[in-house]
């Protein structure tokens, strides 16, 4: 065991403060990664507010970690001391289902261990990366290439993979029309992705406020959902809508954008439940699906495609002593595109 400095939630909706955790001694598959980079994201809000349902307290959450292998176990092949690594949304898995089997370990059937606000095979709570250090079994740890600053990186290990895995999933590629609902953390990966991939990208948000950006990003076109017209001339445009947004929608207007066989993929997730007209999906053969990060494999497809294409994430890097007004910022929709906190400031 070590003791670690990291910031936590004391309670639900509590500001988060400094403090120490106990990370597990290095075994024989365990990798220790000193943490150098952690991505905020705003499920890391909906769980420490307890919107997704109850947490565990004390709550050190991040999921977007980024760092460099400080030591590793007896018997690790994967990694070795020295080596720029990530950690995302999850630390384990039961790794016999058929999804794990697959390389699919997001959709466990069997459970996965989450890398906090958790409780692990060993019965103990996780913690995630808003702290110096942590200890990852090294089958879920994940090589940071070369060309990637860390920095950059942290977010794709969270809102990287959320939207790499969709838009390969349902085939975005040359000659497809996408569309990225929200152009925030989630959604301007998307939008950079999706341009990558060879798709024809458009933008639709509230407002034309981030247009400039949703353009220099890779979008050919940028409407506004708070304009009735934007549903009229779009309708029927699109093969992929990629919703990245928390907020419920209108479906039932948007499954009107799609053209026959489209799929609207929501990766973001409201706490409240949602009303359809199954009519929406009926005509045009379309499709409501949801999506969730990606397994170990893919995620290391993800970094690899983003290091040869030049995708990092857009980033405003703060101290931990900001992460509070961090939390407020991006729930007031203040930040483009990702806070990442450095972590020496822990």
């Amino acid at each position: 065991m070590s003791t670690v400095a990291a910031y936590a939630a004391p309670a639900p909706k509590a500001p988060l403060e400094r403090t120490t955790i106990e990370r597990r001694a290095v075994g024989a598959h365990d990798v220790l990664i000193d943490i150098k980079f952690a991505g905020i994201c705003h499920s890391d809000i909906h769980q420490v507010d307890e919107g997704w349902g109850q947490g565990i307290f004390p709550m050190v959450p991040g999921h977007e970690i980024a760092g460099v292998v400080a030591e590793v176990g007896s018997e690790v092949t994967r990694h070795a001391v020295g080596d720029r690594v990530g950690v995302g949304c999850m630390v384990d898995s039961c790794r016999e289902c058929d999804n794990c089997l697959r390389g699919f370990e997001q959709y466990c059937t069997g459970g996965n261990t989450m890398t906090y606000n958790a409780v692990d095979r060993h019965g103990d709570v996780t913690y995630g990366g808003y702290s110096k250090q942590i200890v990852v079994d090294e089958n879920f740890v994940v090589r940071i290439p070369e060309g990637l600053p860390l920095d950059v990186a942290a977010p794709l290990l969270c809102a990287g993979i959320t939207v790499y895995s969709p838009l390969k999933h349902w085939g975005v590629a040359p000659g497809k029309k996408v569309a990225v609902v929200g152009l925030g953390g989630l959604g301007h990966m998307g939008v950079k992705i999706a341009a990558a991939l060879g798709a024809e990208v458009t933008v639709l948000s509230q407002s034309l406020r981030k247009k400039d950006d949703g353009l220099k990003l890779g979008a050919q076109d940028y409407r506004a959902t708070s304009d009735p017209a934007t549903f009229t001339e779009l309708a029927g445009k699109f093969d992929v809508i990629l919703s990245t947004v928390s907020a419920p929608l209108d479906f039932g207007a948007y499954l009107g954008l799609l053209r026959t066989d489209g799929a609207l993929v929501n990766v973001g997730a409201p706490e409240e439940p949602i009303s359809l007209n199954l009519f929406g999906l009926l005509g045009g053969r379309k499709t409501l699906a949801g999506s969730m990060i990606g397994g170990i494999a893919e995620t290391q497809e993800m970094l690899d495609f983003c290091a040869e294409h030049g995708l990092g994430s857009e980033i405003e890097l703060i101290g931990a002593d900001e992460i509070n007004t961090a939390y407020e910022r991006v729930q007031s929709s203040d930040v483009r595109y990702r806070f990442v906190i450095d972590t020496a400031t822990i």
